[in-house]
This record gives C-alpha cells, sequence and structure tokens, in this order.
C-alpha cells in the first residue's frame, strides 16, 4: 500500500502542495487530476524522493529508500530516452537500473514490442523512431520488472486512440498483478474508464477525492431549468 500523509511542499513563497493526502492499495488504480500547476508532478516527484517534502509517504509501511525503487515503475511526461541507444539496449539498460539482470529482460523484448505494436525493430536505434513509438518504448521500460508501484505522469500524452487503448489494456494487466498505480491525466475519459478513485488537486489542495463514482454523483444534477423564447 502507498500511504502519503500530510505532504506539504514550499518552493521559496510558492506553496505547491498543501496537507495531500491519500492511500492507494494493491490492485488499485488512482487517478491524480487537476490544471497545470496543480502539484501533479510535484506529487510523483515526493513520492519518488526527487525532493525534500513536509509530511509522510511509505510504501508497504516503510519509507521509501533505493533499495524500494526496485520496485517502482515511473513513467516521466518528458521522455528521457537516451537517442543513440537500439531499442534493446534502453530497456535493458533500465532494467539492470531496477538490478534485472539481461538475460532475463532480453528474452522479453520481442513479445513487449509486440504487444504495444512498436513500429521498430528491437536494433533500431532510439532516434529514429517516432515520438508515439518512443513513448511506447519508455512504457515497457517502465513496465517489463514488474513493479508493484506504478506512477505514471500524462501517459497518455501524444498517443492516437489505437495506442492510448494499448496503453490502458497494460495497466489494467498490471492491475491484475496487484500492482498499485497511480497517474495523471487532463482527460478526463481516461480516469472514468480505468480508474477506482481520484484524487483532484488545485493550487496544490485536495479538492476533491474518493471514487470516480462517488465524484461523479456528487456532481449529478437535481433541478433542471427550461427558459422559453
Amino acid at each position: 500500500m502507498l500511504k502519503v500523509e500530510h505532504l506539504s511542499k514550499r518552493f521559496g513563497d510558492f506553496q505547491a502542495l498543501k496537507d495531500v493526502n491519500f492511500t492507494i492499495q494493491p490492485g488499485e488504480i488512482m487517478g491524480l487530476i487537476g490544471q497545470n500547476g496543480a502539484g501533479k508532478t510535484t506529487t510523483f516527484h515526493s513520492i519518488l524522493n526527487f525532493l525534500h517534502y513536509d509530511g509522510k509517504i511509505s510504501w508497504e509501511d516503510q519509507p521509501i529508500t533505493e533499495k524500494t525503487f526496485d520496485t517502482i515503475g515511473y513513467l516521466p511526461e518528458e521522455r528521457s530516452l537516451l537517442p543513440k541507444m537500439t531499442i534493446e539496449q534502453q530497456i535493458v539498460y533500465l532494467a539492470e537500473l531496477k538490478s534485472r539482470p539481461a538475460k532475463e529482460i532480453k528474452p522479453q523484448i520481442d513479445d513487449w514490442l509486440k504487444r504495444f505494436d512498436v513500429q521498430g525493430k528491437k536494433s533500431d536505434k532510439i532516434k529514429t523512431l517516432s515520438k508515439g513509438n518512443q513513448q511506447k518504448v519508455q512504457l515497457i521500460c517502465t513496465l517489463i520488472h514488474q513493479p508493484k508501484l506504478i506512477i505514471l505522469d500524462e501517459p497518455f500524452s501524444g498517443l492516437d486512440p489505437v495506442n492510448a487503448d494499448l496503453l490502458k489494456n497494460a495497466v489494467l494487466d498490471a492491475k491484475k498483478n496487484n500492482a498499485a498505480i497511480i497517474f495523471s491525466s487532463h482527460d478526463m475519459s481516461n480516469v472514468e474508464e480505468i480508474c477506482d478513485s481520484l484524487i483532484m488537486l488545485k493550487k496544490g489542495q485536495v479538492v476533491l477525492s474518493g471514487t470516480v463514482d462517488a465524484v461523479r454523483d456528487s456532481f449529478g444534477k437535481t433541478e433542471i431549468y427550461c427558459k422559453t423564447t
């Protein structure tokens, strides 16, 4: 279980996060929504210990440390692939950083490329791929070591509907394998389709939280006004 308690973060005079609280159970998908600058990426960077923060964050009732990182899959919003590497080299390199040996990862690569319909051979260099295919390779790098906690920052950005569906299916498969998953998105339809719960941030504070159905129902219209002309 991922547990975030009283998370706050200030950059100088700017309050990026203020008293953010939530938990994500194994096998649960949580959507993190909000405008640009609401604090979504800062929340992710806090979970990953990329920056100092106030509050408490734990995974399986333990602080997140370097050892924990081997069980985390993180897809940043910006592409962070090495353009001169081949697809295979890139996937193996990042898997080895997660303590997965090359001999374990290499036999899986062809199946993953087929699963995500990557238009390219594993011997192709990253720089020769389209942006969409680079996004899919980066997603493979995020998932191939079978993480138990998956953090996806705007994973649908730049993907057409067909490739977005491939990503959704991969996320749902990870859920079936009991991973705890959190992702940010500007598209509420993506959240409604696959999330069990959601958190909405506004200016660094939680303004909505709960199951998708409960949040939707809280905005149900109880009165209808008709105007004649």
